[in-house]
């Protein structure tokens, strides 16, 4: 098994991509040792000293440190993503676990168009470009112009994610959504 690793824009996280599908559907931000229960994965790479956070994409995991020297952490991280692979454990241990990563969405039912907008620029323009960078970003809300996205993985205290936000998502949404004033993180 061959699992290559890109870097990410943010220095603290590294993008591992085993080459085959991580997860089938959707995506797991597990941001502490406490939410890795759900992924037997994940809890084999909170097992290394050093990593922080872990995140599931479709066919990539994303490693973030909270302390530690990636030249030193790395082998650690391929070899128990590897190993986890070769065993044939499953990567979550239920497809409920992978569903509750969302919450609660909140608009006014007359934004219901806005909305739908909003989300299909998300989906078909924004997440594609956001899970090459080994993160992901979801709809959480939209308020009086304001659209609340949800930032995860590589993106999540990435030191580029506000640009990213304010330039890129903000300028995107803006141009097709008139409605569209500002973009925040939740």
């Amino acid at each position: 098994m061959f699992i290559q690793t890109e870097a990410t824009p943010n220095p603290a996280t590294l993008k591992f991509l085993p080459g085959r599908s991580v997860l089938t559907d959707g995506t797991l931000d597990m941001p502490d040792r406490e939410h890795a229960a759900q992924s037997p994965l994940a809890e084999r790479l909170f097992e290394i000293s050093g990593v922080g956070g872990v995140f599931l994409g479709s066919d990539f995991v994303t490693v973030t440190k909270v302390s530690g020297e990636w030249q030193h952490l790395k082998p650690a991280i391929l070899g128990a993503i590897m190993e986890h692979f070769m065993s044939g454990a499953p990567v979550v241990r239920s497809a409920e676990a992978a569903a509750a990563a969302g919450q609660d969405e909140f608009f006014a039912p007359e934004d219901s168009e806005t909305v739908a907008a909003i989300k299909e620029l998300i989906e078909t323009r924004v997440r594609p470009a956001v899970a090459n960078d080994g993160g992901d970003i979801t709809f959480r809300g939209f308020k009086e112009g304001v659209v609340y996205l949800d930032m995860k993985g590589a993106c999540s205290g990435c030191p580029s994610s506000t640009a990213t936000l304010r330039h890129g998502i903000q300028n995107l949404l803006r141009h097709y959504v008139p409605d569209v004033v500002e973009v925040r993180p939740m």
